[in-house]
């Protein structure tokens, strides 16, 4: 029988949902290498897709709540906590912590939704619609690089930058927030072919098992 005390209400609810990539938790574990390369998953983070003019006076109030919008192909801006990467010359993806999402007290959608106001553009909660793999170590880039055509070697992919690419065969956003480590958004539907494609590229860095 249901535990529907556990489901009333949203913190109910918050504490049975699970994360895309939830199921792999113990093998995103198990298949990293500390000191050389790991896997985790950042679920829950609060996204929103906007389509906004940067130069117009919408586009001024948008950057005001962002902390600011990149004016060019590959650019992240924003602040500490929220990360605003270019799509398009119109279109950005904001990324900030879970609990800036409206639902959990915070107001990030609603901000960017009220500084939009009625002009052009839109604002769209994408939370649930993509999730988060984070790829550290000195080999990340060498796993990436067997299933990206980006150039990935740190002259043309600087900490700081973020493009919408191919992993695995996968479409994902790839932002570099390090030296060596990367933020990877692939759509919700593709987050277990991803984090297993990821895994099979991390292989070969184990230790080999011992008989």
């Amino acid at each position: 029988m249901a535990n529907t005390a556990a489901l009333t209400g949203f913190n109910g609810l918050r504490d049975i949902r699970r994360s895309p990539a939830s199921h792999l938790a113990e093998a995103l574990e198990a298949g990293s290498v500390p000191g050389t390369v790991v896997l985790k998953e950042g679920p829950f983070q609060t996204m929103a897709g906007v389509r906004v003019a940067p130069g117009s006076a919408e586009g001024s109030r948008i950057a005001a709540v962002t902390g600011g919008l990149p004016a060019r192909c590959g650019e992240v801006a924003g602040t500490d906590s929220i990360s605003v990467l270019w799509l398009g010359p119109s279109e950005f993806l904001v990324v900030a912590p879970e609990e800036a999402h409206d639902s959990l007290d915070g107001n990030l959608i609603g901000s960017l939704t009220a500084a939009l106001g009625n002009a052009p553009g839109q604002v769209v909660d994408l939370s649930a619609n993509r999730t988060t793999f984070e790829l550290s170590g000195p080999r990340a880039r060498a796993v990436l690089e067997k299933g990206c055509a980006l150039d990935l070697h740190p002259r043309s992919f600087t900490p700081g930058t973020a493009l919408a690419t191919e992993v695995g065969n996968i479409p994902v956003v790839l932002e570099k927030t390090g030296e060596d480590s990367f933020r990877i958004f692939p759509r919700a539907s593709f987050a277990e072919f991803l984090g297993r494609w990821l895994l099979d590229g991390m292989r070969e860095y184990a230790s080999p098992e011992v008989p």
